[in-house]
């Protein structure tokens, strides 16, 4: 932004001394305006945006954990025996619970044992490898996990934050606003697209054979 960073430094006061003080007693630290800035702005903002990305990347880990081998065909692929025997029974625990489970661990394995052979060479997403589980229909335990995996992004995603249309209606100048004509002002606003190919001179004229209030003598 071209703009040179000015850091304008105080007057720094002295306290004065009393009689009694000890001598050698610690001065309070005089910080430059640059090194006050730096301890008490930017590294609170860069400790908070470390603190919130690392327990992010925490829930990501945990996320990868249970479906990483399922995200595409290439770690599908790379697990040898014992390995794939190792994430299906992760995925088996944190999907069951003392009376039942959304797989069979042991049919799990062996159907995916059979898709990393019967699945063609190349790159194969989470949704196209579904999509073939699910055009040949016989890999019953393969198809709920990644039936699972492709609905966690619905389930966690929620709705953009924005400015309340009503807060950008009906400010202090607009405070005694009758309700009528706040609704009117909302629809327009919030449905702008329809209103911009509205036609203005067939709406004026409308207007105004509804509203005829000219007399005449």
């Amino acid at each position: 932004m071209d703009i040179e960073p000015e850091f304008p430094s105080k007057r720094q006061r002295k306290r004065k001394r009393h009689h009694d003080e000890i001598n050698d007693q610690e001065e309070e630290i005089q910080l430059s305006a640059m090194e006050s800035f730096r301890v008490n702005y930017f590294l609170v903002i860069v400790d908070n945006a470390i603190l919130l990305l690392t327990s992010r990347f925490d829930h990501l880990k945990k996320f990868e954990r249970v479906f990483g081998f399922l995200f595409n065909l290439k770690n599908l692929k790379s697990l040898d025996d014992s390995k794939l025997q190792e994430c299906c029974t992760t995925f088996a625990k944190a999907f069951s619970d003392d009376k039942s489970s959304d797989v069979d661990l042991h049919d799990f394995v062996s159907e995916l044992k059979v898709l990393q052979v019967t699945l063609p060479d190349g790159l194969m997403s989470a949704l196209e490898i579904l999509q073939f589980v699910m055009a040949v229909d016989c890999y019953p335990n393969v198809s709920v996990p990644y039936q699972i995996l492709l609905t966690v992004p619905v389930t966690v995603a929620s709705a953009e934050r924005s400015f309340s249309k009503l807060k950008l209606l009906k400010n202090y100048l607009r405070s005694t606003m009758l309700q009528d004509r706040l609704n009117g002002l909302a629809m327009c606003c919030i449905e702008k697209d329809i209103l911009d190919n509205v036609d203005l001179d067939c709406a004026l004229n409308d207007f105004a054979s509804r509203n005829d209030r000219r007399n005449f003598f």
